[in-house]
């Protein structure tokens, strides 16, 4: 589902703006994140060279990450105020919730895993609402992803440039 995802968006948005500025874009939503702006960057898609996309999605999906840790709490207590979003509020606390185990058990490792392993449901904007509800402090949460955002780095890139690269070329 992500990869066509990514196809429609790279496809809808190519020719109206840059491949660097769709990259970003996808770095930045949440579930697509800095696996979904290497995939459209890769050979396969937009060929926007390694060495530029990986700091462009780092970037994209750095940025939105300090707002979830500071806010996510009191915006998901907010929208369960209102009764159009408190089933939206819900579904996401549940995320979190059926993800916590394994950040709770190993703290600061088990974040880093959960971020830096690109699976199905996990990545920056999940850790960081896991880790927001758990209340871990930000002092050891960020850098936690931060590590985790590198471990998807390597693996994405290799992926999206290595195996699709060689596919493609």
């Amino acid at each position: 589902m992500t990869d066509s995802f990514v196809q429609w968006l790279t496809a809808a948005l190519g020719g109206k703006v840059s491949g660097e500025i769709i990259i970003f874009l996808i770095s930045m939503v949440p579930i697509l994140e800095l696996r979904g702006g290497l995939l459209a960057a890769s050979p396969a898609l937009l060929n926007v060279p390694i060495l530029r996309a990986i700091p462009i999605c780092i970037i994209g999906n750095i940025l939105p990450i300090p707002f979830i840790l500071l806010l996510i709490e009191k915006v998901l207590d907010l929208m369960e105020r209102i009764p159009g979003l408190k089933k939206i509020a819900l579904w996401i606390r549940g995320k979190a919730d059926k993800h916590k185990g394994q950040v709770e058990k190993y703290g600061f490792w088990g974040l880093v895993l959960f971020v830096g392993i690109p699976l199905p449901g996990t990545g920056a904007w999940t850790g960081a609402l896991v880790a927001s509800l758990l209340h871990m402090k930000i002092k050891k949460s960020f850098p936690a992803i931060l590590i985790g955002i590198a471990i998807a780095t390597v693996i994405m890139s290799l992926l999206s440039y290595g195996l699709l690269g060689a596919l493609v070329g």
